[in-house]
Order: structure tokens, then sequence, then C-alpha cells
């Protein structure tokens, strides 16, 4: 089957209030719009274009049994257009995620409170690609020379020393545990501004981008110390079609821009600054990879004439992408939702089911659809299960 599906976007305050609609087509709706998703997850499952009026929860256990298919995706696709930086934030490994759900059902935290870190027991790994020209992005922690020499060039008032010294200390993931934990734990708000003061005031040529953000986030977020967890962090500027894989434990916040991101199927978050939400210190640091690592870029490994997998080795998910100047084919890894994102695409299943989407159009496709053809000179994303 290949069956057309809808959703609305979510107009979560940092959303673009043009990006989506640009894509789509559209004229904007005057709010802000954040995300569409994609998926059966119950926080904004798509709706069914069966005629049936389901949304795709209700739908895949109902005809699950008859297909062969799994009630469940292990997926969730979306459309995500940042207007404003997001939140920094960490999500949990899968035993994390066990073992810290368990342990607020026990303690009878409920699960829409503002407190609450874990909102179910899945790990939330996820990959986003761009779709504007450039999407900007902070992910995992930069090399401490590299940090310590950034720190270096903002002076030596009391706090900049204070912070020096964090970073310090014992070998570099302590150091950055160290100060991660001051910053969001016991520095106070005059400490906090002090630093984001020396930044926004001085300029680097090594570190003229950092600086600029610092100086950006001030204004959005005033003396949120997620302003000086930001300048510890890689400073990440993907050019159209480039991705990155943000696995367990490594911090990151999304912070411009237009792009498709596919996770585990899961609302797990954790954050570290840049947000008026709750933070959970002590659980942020226990989750936290402190160690320094390079960019997690991921790479597509080619699939065939028009086609790639953005593929992270894990079982929940893997991307698919699909250009059809020419046919295009691609196998599909089971139950997957395609999605237009550039001009007209004729989608042919085996069975001979055919559909054509435009960009921000979605079709769910059963695995007998594979493999699957795409033509007319457009280009989709594929969610799929992964191997």
């Amino acid at each position: 089957m290949l069956i057309p599906l809808s959703n609305t976007p979510r107009d979560y305050a940092w959303g673009s209030p043009t990006l989506i609609a640009d894509l789509e087509g559209r004229e904007p709706s005057g709010a802000p719009e954040a995300e569409v998703w994609f998926g059966d997850h119950p926080g904004s499952p798509a709706e069914v274009l069966d005629g049936t009026g389901r949304t795709l929860d209700a739908w895949l256990p109902a005809v699950a049994a008859a297909h062969g298919i799994p009630e469940k995706l292990p997926y969730l696709l979306k459309l995500l257009a940042a207007g404003a930086p997001l939140s920094i934030q960490v999500h949990p490994s899968k035993e994390q995620a066990v073992e810290g759900f368990a342990r607020e059902e026990a303690a009878g935290v409920p699960r829409d409170a503002g407190e609450r870190n874990y909102k179910d027991d899945n790990h939330k790994p996820e990959v986003i690609v761009a779709l504007s020209d450039t999407f900007t992005a902070l992910a995992g922690l930069r090399d401490i020379a590299a940090t310590r020499a950034l720190v270096d060039s903002l002076g030596d008032a009391p706090a900049v020393r204070t912070l020096r010294g964090h970073l310090s200390a014992g070998d570099p993931a302590e150091a950055l545990r160290s100060t991660i934990g001051w910053l969001l734990g016991a520095a106070r708000p005059a400490e906090i501004e002090e630093i984001v003061d020396a930044a926004a005031s001085t300029s680097s040529e090594g570190f003229g981008a950092e600086l600029a953000l610092t100086r950006s986030l001030h204004r959005a977020y005033p003396a949120d110390p997620g302003i000086v967890v930001a300048l510890l962090m890689n400073l990440v500027e993907l050019r159209r079609g480039e991705a990155i894989f943000v696995p367990a434990g490594v911090l990151h916040a999304y912070v411009a821009g237009l792009g498709v991101e596919i996770m585990a199927a899961s609302d797990n978050v954790l954050r570290g600054g840049l947000t008026p939400k709750h933070i959970d210190v002590d659980e942020l640091l226990a989750l936290v990879d402190f160690r320094p690592a390079e960019p997690p870029f991921l790479a597509a490994t080619p699939a065939g004439a028009g086609a790639e997998v953005f593929a992270p080795g894990i079982a929940d998910f893997a991307l698919g992408h699909l250009v059809a100047g020419e046919p295009a084919r691609l196998e599909l890894g089971g139950v997957s939702i395609v999605l237009g994102v550039a001009g007209g695409t004729t989608l042919t299943g085996a069975s001979g089911d055919r559909i054509a989407l435009r960009p921000g159009q979605a079709a769910l496709a059963t695995p007998d659809e594979s493999p699957l053809v795409a033509d007319g000179g457009g280009e989709v994303f594929v969610a799929m299960p992964g191997a």
C-alpha cells in the first residue's frame, strides 16, 4: 500500500514563521511553525488520508495483522524549522531510559509534570539533514585545547578566571564535567553575565563565529548559563544535504535552519540551558558523554542510481534519500514514510500502486511495495527501520 499522510505544524516559540511555508509553497500562517511530525507518536500522530479519519497511531494496529506489519513504528520523521535556537539537550541510552522511567514511575511523578525527565522507556538517537542552504547546530564538546584557547581570549575578569580554573581540572572529560556542573548548578547569575559580557566584547579571528553566536544567544536568552555551555561545544554549519548523527549522551542544540529529522520514537529530553524549562543538573551530568570529540557528521552510503541512505547503524531507523532526475530505486527496510522536499515526485511501488508527492507531502509505504521507485524530477526522504 501507498497511503497519503498529513499533519499540521507545531507552533513552538522557536519555530520559523516562513521556512516550512516556503517549502510547501504557501503563504505563512503568521505563527511560528517549528515541526511537522510524520509518524504514529501520540504527541502528534499523522492523519491517514484514506477516508477513515484515523490517525496513524490508530490505523497501524487496525491493519497490522492483515498486512503482516508492526502495530508501532520504531522511528519518528519530522520537518524541523528553527527560527531561534532550541535548548541545549541530551538524550539517554536505552538502558538509562528504562531505569529512569521506572524510577520516576515508582516515585509517582506525573508524566506531564514539568520536572519529569523520562516520558517513556526508550532512547532517542537522531539524525538531521539540512534542507536549507545552511543549517547551524551545536553538537558535542569541542577539543579542550581549542576551548581553553577561546576562554583565554576572554580577558581576566573574576568569573572568567573561575571558568578557566574549572577547564584546567583533571583530564579533559573531568574538566568539562566540572565546568558544566558549575555553570548550571553553582555559578551565580552575575558570574554568567560577566563571562557573557566578556565574550560579547571580544573579537577573535579563530573563534569569530562562536563569539557572534554568543551575542545572538544573549539577545534571545539573557544571562542563561547555556550561553556559556554553548562556548564549550562544536559549532557546526551544515550545507544542504549534509547530516549529523546525535547518539545518546551527546550535548546538542539546533540553532537555525530547515532540516529533515529522524529519531527513535521517544520524547526523552534532558535540558542543559537556553531554556526556561526545568533543568535537572545531577541527572544531566549522569547522562552526558563529556569526552571531547569532532562534530558527529554522518555521510550517506550510495544505494543505487539516484539513491543513498543515511544509516547510523542502529535498529530504530535509517533515512533514505532519492533524487529522481532519472528513476531512482530504493529497497525498503520495513514500513516506511516518504516525504517530498523538492519538486514533484511520483512514487511507484512493487504492487503497481502510485502516488504523487509535492514538497511537504508524505506517504506511508508498506514493505510489500519494495523496491520503491521515484521519478518526476523531485526529491524525497524515506524513513524506515534500520539494519
